[in-house]
């Protein structure tokens, strides 16, 4: 494809796709042509930072009226397959928020068809475009087999975020929404086939449905004999103690990843993917049975914050259009971790181990 600038629109005028705007306002790869939002307030508040930009009440509209080539989806994700549907079938490459569908089957389907179109299909697996995290994966290789990886992410949340909380547990669980980031982490740490998934979940609040939970844990068990849990909870009672776990053991040592400047605010989004430093253990004893090592930290302060990443993700959704790099491996890494997640799930429904 030429270097002319795609036109792109943005389905969805929350925080993520307002980031995502953003992003593509920045650009000079991109022209914001449109931004579609069933609320009218949402989307003028973005237009008028933006500069203006032509809204839309449907998507339909949206594509006929502004002639895109690419669109960047960001609602509720029980809309995510289907809106990613209609905007391939317009043959519009598409970025869309995770998950990508809401079961395996979906997610393949989709995959193919972008394949079947010679569409670009990106989903928003944001911790693939971080620096640090890279970094994080790159050293928990180093650290030997098995692996002991531990991982939570809990939100306390109330107000405004509560509301989107519960909205989103209209449709999915803590531990498959923000659960299938992590186990995409495991999966690149250990190079490892999963073999097994155990999950524990909660309702601990009545303004849900009674079938959904707000709090989970997960177990994945490797081919390799690596382990690794991830623990998620929104809302107004969850704990603030020690809601931000990330790191990884092997015999040689481990590697963590430190709490975030300003800890304390879980339900801070930008709290969310930012990282200070990493620190590294050696597990190497020198004769008289003492560390031999230092522990290093490696500082990660300048790293990108969340608008930044958001920008990186955009910026390699251009190159991937524009240099027709191939996103199979993507898609099945996608699809793979949807699987995991929606394992955990069944897992807590039924309150047995669950195959892979």
């Amino acid at each position: 494809m030429s270097d002319k600038k795609l036109k792109v629109i943005v389905i969805g005028c929350g925080h993520m796709g307002s980031s995502h705007a953003r992003s593509y306002r920045s650009n000079d790869g991109f022209e914001l042509v449109g931004l579609v939002d069933l609320f009218p307030t949402a989307r003028q508040k973005l237009a008028d930072e933006l500069g203006g930009i032509p809204q839309y009440d449907d998507l339909e509209t949206a594509i006929k009226t502004a002639k895109p080539d690419a669109v960047g989806i960001a609602t509720y994700p029980d809309t995510h397959a289907d809106l990613a549907e209609k905007c391939l079938k317009a043959n519009l490459h598409v970025f869309v928020e995770k998950p990508l569908a809401e079961t395996v089957e979906r997610s393949q389907q989709l995959t193919d068809l972008a394949k079947k179109l010679n569409r670009k299909l990106l989903v928003g697996y944001i911790l693939r475009h971080h620096p640090a995290w890279i970094k994080f994966i790159e050293i928990t290789r180093t650290l030997g087999k098995p692996l002991v990886m531990r991982m939570n992410l809990n939100q306390q949340s109330s107000a405004a975020e509560w509301n989107t909380h519960k909205k989103l547990l209209a449709s999915m669980s803590p531990i498959v929404d923000c659960g299938i980031h992590y186990i995409d982490v495991m999966c690149q740490m250990t190079c490892s086939k999963p073999i097994s998934v155990s999950a524990i979940g909660a309702r601990l609040t009545d303004e849900i449905d009674p079938e959904m939970y707000n709090y989970g844990q997960l177990q994945v068990r490797f081919e390799d004999g690596s382990v690794g849990w991830y623990e998620a909870g929104w809302g107004p009672m969850i704990s603030e103690v020690a809601y931000f776990v990330k790191d990884a053991i092997g015999p040689k040592g481990c590697v963590s990843i430190g709490l975030p400047t300003g800890s304390g605010d879980s339900a801070d989004i930008e709290g969310h993917t930012k990282v200070n430093s990493l620190l590294k253990h050696s597990s190497q004893l020198d004769e008289k049975g003492n560390f031999a090592q230092n522990d290093e930290i490696v500082d990660t302060r300048h790293d990108p914050d969340h608008q930044q990443l958001c920008d990186l993700e955009q910026a390699y959704f251009l190159r991937a259009i524009r240099e027709d790099i191939d996103l199979s491996q993507h898609h099945r890494d996608v699809t793979n971790s949807l699987r995991i997640a929606l394992a955990a799930d069944k897992s807590v429904k039924t309150a047995k181990v669950v195959d892979l």
